[in-house]
This record gives structure tokens, C-alpha cells and sequence, in this order.
């Protein structure tokens, strides 16, 4: 092996000159290529840890095609349930080889259509998204302009067809609603976004169906479609719960949905699971910490990162679309007695 001292940046050629090996041995081994043995391996990567050589990505993204960085394009991501999302999606690509690049899009359309420019220009293999609004003209030229390959995150695009991890929202929410109809409650609000994407619309089928169950017709002036929000929620919550007649039992679409709604009510001094009952639409980990407990609808944050990574890279690998179905499950607590 050869002693010879390297100065000044270091090159892939002194790499192979430490290791006393081939240029293309040194490729092979910095690209993962299997055709490699153990012992040219750990030549190659003592000499690479030895002389501090870090590859140029500029110039294998280049020869490649691929950067080998996935773009993650979040509504929100204040919303706790959607950073345990990204950082588990996070993880399983970076046990493939992959970067991520998150970028927020703060519920606002043209940021978000700026966001898909900036990844478009950055080249990226593929994005992961949860898009602000389903039915924007924008949003669909962003994707169709894209190049690249897209996972939706909950969110479904009239006229692209693309691979999407989604929530069985509908199951969830009917087992809910119908656990308040059983106790009693047919005066249900529900405080959650607009029905421009898939979320809302799935959950507020399930909702329908319940009430649909028992022959009645939902109560339009106890919903508040408009915004997944703290404010928005806080807003909202306080106007149904001051007004009369008001809801015996609330719903809230979102974990920022529920803190703005759990604020309202402790302003006005009503107490869930004694003066309404109280159902949460996604469960946080410190939902645990609260008292009264919270009745919740779950779906795992996690499962949803991971699939969504693994669906990226399948997509990457074999370019073959599909839809993975997440399933929900209501857990009824303390929150979701009293009320009547």
C-alpha cells in the first residue's frame, strides 16, 4: 500500500492509489455494488475513513441520473402526527441510501406551488406530498410538471394518477359517531378543514353514515369545514358551544384541531366528558397525559411514514403505481360520556 501523502482536496484517483486498487474498484465499492469482496471493501473504505474522501454528489448525480434525495412536502408541519410521518419516512429512506428535503407549505397554495418549483429545480428523484387543496388548477400542474415520482399523503388528484398512502378515515369516524348516536347524542359538531381533500371528505362520509344508520339527516349548522388549524378550531369551537341550540358532543378533525378546541372550551368553562362529550380525530402521545383521558381515532403515524417511503422507492426501483389503504380504530375514553 502506498504511503504517499495526499494535500488539497481529495480525489477518488488518491483513494485508489491508498488502497492500491483500480479506479473501478473504487467506484464499485462507493456505489454499493454488490461484485465486490470483503477484503477489497475494506481496503477501499479504510483508505476512504483515512483520507477524510467525501464524494462529489454534483458529479454522481450527474453520470447517475439520480440524486438520490426524496422532496417532502408537508401541509404543516406544526401538526405533531405529520412530523412523526415525515421523521419515520425519514429514516426508512435513509437506511436505502436516500436524503430527504422538507419543505412546509403553511397551508398556502402558491407556497406550496413554489416548494414543487424549487424541488423540480433541485431535481429530485422522487416527492412525498400532502398537498394544501386537491382541486386547485395549480396543484395539478405542479405534479404533471414535476418529472419526478409522487406519493400523495392522504390526497387524491382528479386526472394524474399517481401512488398515494391513505387513511381509512371513514371507519374510524363512523365508529365514533355511532358510539355518540348509541349514548344518546344526535346534536354532534365537527370541527375540521375544508372538503377539498380526501381527509375531510372520507371522515365526513363515515359521520353521514351514522347518522344515516338511525334515518336522520346531519345537523348543518353544528359543522365547521373550513381549516385544520389551532385558530381556526378555537374560532369555531367557541361560536357552536355559545350558541343555541348548541352540540351535546363535539368531534375535531386533527390533533391542532383538537388543541384549538380543547382552548375554546376551557375559556368558556365547559369540562369534556361532564358538560358534552368529546371525540379527538388522531391521537398524539401526550393525549395520554390528559385528564379527563381522550376518546381518539387512531391511525399510526409511523406505518404511514414508513409505507410512504417504501412505496417511493418501489416506484424508484420498478415504477409500478399503487394505493395502500391505512386502517383507523376508535378508542372510546372518558371524553366522549356526559353532555346530555
Amino acid at each position: 500500500m502506498s504511503e504517499e501523502t495526499f494535500t488539497g482536496k481529495i480525489t477518488i484517483r488518491d483513494v485508489a492509489v491508498r488502497a492500491g486498487v483500480a479506479l473501478s474498484s473504487v467506484s464499485r465499492v462507493m456505489s454499493g455494488h454488490p461484485d465486490v469482496s470483503l477484503a477489497m471493501r475494506a481496503r477501499v473504505e479504510e483508505a476512504v475513513s483515512t483520507l477524510g474522501y467525501e464524494p462529489d454528489l454534483i458529479a454522481q448525480s450527474l453520470r447517475s441520473g439520480s440524486t438520490r434525495i426524496i422532496g417532502f412536502i408537508i401541509r404543516d408541519i406544526s401538526n405533531p402526527l405529520y412530523a412523526l410521518v415525515a421523521r419515520a419516512c425519514e429514516q426508512e429512506l435513509q437506511r436505502h441510501g436516500y436524503s430527504m428535503i422538507l419543505m412546509n407549505s403553511d397551508a398556502n397554495i402558491e407556497t406550496e406551488s413554489k416548494n414543487f418549483q424549487i424541488m423540480r429545480r433541485r431535481r429530485v428523484d422522487g416527492v412525498i406530498a400532502s398537498l394544501v387543496d386537491e382541486g386547485d388548477p395549480s396543484v395539478k400542474k405542479s405534479l404533471i410538471s414535476l418529472n419526478a415520482a409522487i406519493v400523495l399523503l392522504d390526497r387524491e388528484v382528479k386526472g394524474i394518477h399517481t401512488s398515494a398512502v391513505l387513511t381509512n378515515h371513514y371507519q374510524g369516524v363512523y365508529e365514533a359517531t355511532k358510539h355518540l348516536i348509541d349514548a344518546g347524542h344526535t346534536k354532534i359538531g365537527f370541527v375540521t378543514g375544508d372538503e377539498n381533500v380526501y381527509t375531510t371528505r372520507n371522515r365526513m362520509r363515515g359521520f353521514k353514515q351514522a347518522f344515516g344508520d338511525i334515518g336522520k339527516e346531519i345537523d348543518e349548522s353544528f359543522l365547521a369545514l373550513g381549516g385544520f388549524d389551532a385558530e381556526y378550531a378555537f374560532v369555531h369551537t367557541h361560536n357552536l358551544m355559545t350558541s343555541q341550540p348548541r352540540p351535546t358532543a363535539l368531534m375535531t378533525g386533527g390533533i391542532s384541531s383538537t388543541w384549538g378546541a380543547l382552548r375554546a372550551l376551557k375559556e368558556i368553562g365547559l369540562k369534556v366528558g361532564e358538560d358534552l362529550a368529546f371525540v379527538a380525530l388522531d391521537e398524539w402521545p401526550l393525549f395520554d397525559i390528559f385528564s379527563p383521558e381522550i376518546s381518539c381515532v387512531y391511525r399510526d403515524a409511523r406505518t404511514i411514514g414508513a409505507e410512504s417511503a417504501h412505496m417511493m422507492l418501489q416506484i424508484l426501483k420498478s415504477g409500478v403505481q399503487k394505493k395502500l389503504i391505512i386502517e383507523t380504530k376508535f378508542t372510546a375514553r372518558f371524553s366522549s360520556g356526559g353532555g346530555l
